[in-house]
């Protein structure tokens, strides 16, 4: 380690998965790179790194004198985008999510301040119930919604568009996953009305947003009362915004039960309002994005390192079976 500062390392259960940090000369360049930006914003490292490293990201926090942590981050090729993502939305959307302190958009680097408590740990302490939920939802809507007429700027960042138009077609390119014939059987014969599902929610007139995709509690700093900050846009797409509530809402059922969805529903819903859409128009459409939004996550599960290896395969495979909820009714 550049400095000899002590490493601490998390391979998590991928601890034969190959990553860029076990390669010595992009680890060298790494340090060179956080060295240098770190220098530019006057900071100096100090302590040891913590590392974490997935077949997704190598995600490090290190010690920094005079401040709170300061984290380095790099995507695998096909997330590439999310430091310039994060850096464009600090721009455009200040206080949604951490302005970076470097980006280097063409090997996937970026370098974060760090964002106060997590929304999880909050969660935990019991210090936040089912109404920050709600807050949450409400102003994450609200950055969709104002991101609109940006979302072909967002997808000329790199990050992939996927219109609901095209979702039946994202389900034929997953028709050779490894999932038992009977599973395969049962998503195939959902092809049809999948296309019927599409037209429908199409028909109800949102413009594609930004969908962040995996929008649980520990992707979230929540640093005081109605304020959170989002973070790890790298399973990111351009897509129909509601698809990005399943996620969110599912964790906050485990947390308090199903009986928070039908005010976590309505409290996304409330940006969307109007424009000559009826309240029973958005629920179903909510209805339909959850079921579809499982598109979206066995899409980025594929967002690995190529020299991953059998770790990286053991993640697309998880992918395949997030398909399967396909087949699952929506609880709302």
């Amino acid at each position: 380690m550049r400095g000899g500062a002590p490493v601490v390392v998390d391979r998590g259960r991928f601890q034969d998965a190959m990553t860029p940090w076990d390669d010595e000369d992009w680890r060298a360049a790494a340090l060179d790179w956080v060295a240098d930006g770190l220098g530019a914003c006057g900071l100096r490292p100090t302590g040891e790194w913590r590392l974490r490293l997935r077949p997704w990201s190598v995600l490090a926090r290190l010690s920094v004198a005079g401040r709170d942590a300061v984290w380095f981050k790099a995507n695998p090729p096909a997330s590439a985008f999310e430091g310039a993502l994060t850096a464009v939305l600090a721009r455009w959307a200040p206080g949604h999510t951490l302005e970076p302190l470097a980006v280097d958009a063409q090997r996937g680097w970026s370098l974060l301040p760090d964002g106060g408590p997590l929304f999880k740990d909050v969660l935990d302490r019991r210090a936040a119930g089912p109404e920050a939920w709600e807050q949450l939802l409400r102003r994450y809507a609200a950055l969709q919604h104002d991101l609109t007429p940006r979302a072909r700027e967002i997808e000329r960042l790199g990050v992939p568009g996927v219109p609901v138009t095209a979702l039946p077609g994202v389900l034929d390119r997953f028709d050779d996953t490894p999932l038992e014939p009977a599973e395969r059987r049962g998503l195939r014969s959902l092809r049809p009305r999948l296309a019927d599902w599409c037209a429908e929610l199409d028909a109800v007139g949102i413009p594609d947003s930004l969908d962040h995709a995996d929008l649980h509690d520990g992707q979230l700093f929540h640093p005081g009362p109605g304020a959170f900050t989002v973070v790890d846009w790298g399973d990111a797409v351009v897509s129909h915004p509601f698809r990005s509530l399943t996620v969110p809402a599912r964790r906050a059922c485990e947390r308090h039960g199903p009986q928070v969805l039908p005010r976590l529903r309505d409290a996304y819903l409330e940006p969307w309002t109007g424009a000559g859409r009826t309240t029973r128009e958005l629920r179903r459409a909510v209805s339909l994005a959850w079921r579809l939004s499982a598109l979206n996550r066995a899409g980025a599960y594929g967002r690995v390192f190529p020299e991953s290896g059998a770790a990286g395969a053991a993640v697309a495979e998880e992918g395949a079976r997030a398909l399967l909820e396909l087949c699952e009714d929506p609880p709302l």
